[in-house]
């Protein structure tokens, strides 16, 4: 090889390595280029490779396309091992369902108290065990009142003054209609003093008779004891309606609608379907030790198998409305804020705050922060979420976007 040949092929290598030196350095110099793993985004590299620890190849990222502070662009690789998917928001519906836990009770407004006209002995009960049903008109008990029995003997005297007398030297009818109203005030019936008057003598004991039909519900007294006047004998109740009353805390009272409809199911009865009622009453004072509050359902009963005392859980669901809504899992709440992200240009995410409503049905109404068409990350946002506080060092909830935000 002569020298010619010997400096032109010198010339080729020089110029050869130069490329290759400035094409390395194009590559690896490049400030706004790093290469990251999609599997291990904490691996970040100057050059192209492979990740050492998953050995997938390193994906480049463009630095300038990451510097604004409130979005996140992520690479197609990223997107799909992510499953990260986005969806158009639009108006949906939802309904917001509160479960409550009730006990049955005796409807109050149907409840009886039989007393004693006038005080005695009490010498017979003809119903004598709670739970016993007893018509309306049926015999209740026997009562001994020397009170009442000179009061009766009085009656019978005076008609029968006026029977040997006439009204032609004094007028008994005053007196006889005193007497008789006497008897009548102290719970006698007409039957019988009627009868009273046709015997023309009176009994040691006077039967006493039930003014309504009920379910007995308390038996104040027993056989042999003495009652005073206006003493309770009896207390009675009628079952064909109860009333399902259910603890509500103060802070659920927001969450429905007092006019919604309440679906009660028993537990102690599978076979019994749910009973749908309406909520009629809501306690205005709050228990002041655990904050509870009380809510009556009005339930029919007419087939007599619920009991007083069952325990039964109230389902209180108000009507669905036409909303803008979400599935939960796309709205990030930590105790102070909601956040969604959302797709502003391809695989390009931004946060933004949102004002949410009530839930129901796995969706979740946004009130404001959101308009009908925005592209909304329905899965995958924990993971977004995550990926931003490792780039950006600090969470997109310190500073939100609330341009949209109603105030």
């Amino acid at each position: 090889m002569n020298r010619l040949q010997l400096f032109i092929v010198m010339g080729m290598l020089v110029l050869l390595f130069a490329c290759r030196q400035k094409k390395e350095q194009a590559t690896t110099s490049d400030p706004d280029i790093y290469y990251t793993c999609s599997m291990d985004p904490q691996v970040v590299e100057s050059k192209p490779g492979k990740c050492p620890i998953c050995h997938m190849e390193l994906t480049a990222v463009h630095k300038s396309q990451q510097q604004n502070s409130d979005q996140l662009k992520l690479s197609p690789g990223q997107m799909h091992l992510g499953n990260i998917t986005t969806d158009t928001i639009r108006p949906g519906y939802t309904g917001s369902q509160l479960v409550l836990t009730a006990t049955l009770n005796t409807d109050q407004s149907k409840t009886n108290a039989v007393s004693a006209r006038i005080g005695g002995r009490i010498d017979h009960l003809y119903f004598k065990n709670i739970g016993d049903y007893i018509p309306k008109g049926a015999k209740l008990f026997d009562l001994y009142s020397e009170e009442l029995n000179n009061a009766k003997q009085e009656y019978l005297l005076v008609l029968q003054k006026q029977k040997a007398l006439g009204n032609s030297i004094v007028d008994y009818h005053p007196l006889i209609e005193a007497a008789r109203n006497k008897l009548l005030l102290w719970g006698m019936s007409d039957a019988q003093v009627t009868e009273l008057v046709k015997n023309g003598t009176a009994g040691m004991t006077t039967t006493f008779y039930s003014p309504a039909g009920g379910t007995i519900v308390e038996q104040a007294v027993k056989e042999g004891d003495y009652v005073t006047e206006g003493g309770t004998v009896v207390r009675m109740a009628d079952l064909s309606t109860l009333w399902a009353e259910a603890q509500v805390y103060t802070s659920q009272l927001a969450q429905f609608d007092r006019k919604a409809a309440a679906i009660v199911h028993f537990p102690d009865l599978p076979e019994k379907p749910p009973v749908q009622g309406a909520i009629d009453f809501v306690n205005p004072e709050v228990d002041p030790d655990n904050r509870i509050n009380l809510i009556r359902i009005t339930l029919s009963n007419k087939d007599r198998l619920l009991k007083p005392g069952m325990s039964a859980y109230v389902t209180i669901r108000d009507p669905q409305r036409k909303i803008l809504s979400l599935p939960i899992d796309a709205v990030l709440r930590n105790g102070k804020m909601a956040v969604v992200w959302v797709e502003t240009a391809q695989n390009t995410f931004k946060s933004r705050m949102v004002d949410t409503g009530q839930e129901g049905d796995g969706l979740i109404e946004i009130r404001s922060g959101l308009q009908p068409g925005d592209i909304v990350v329905i899965t995958g946002a924990y993971l977004l979420q995550s990926e931003y506080i490792f780039r950006k060092g600090s969470s997109p909830m310190g500073g939100m976007d609330m341009s949209n935000m109603k105030m």
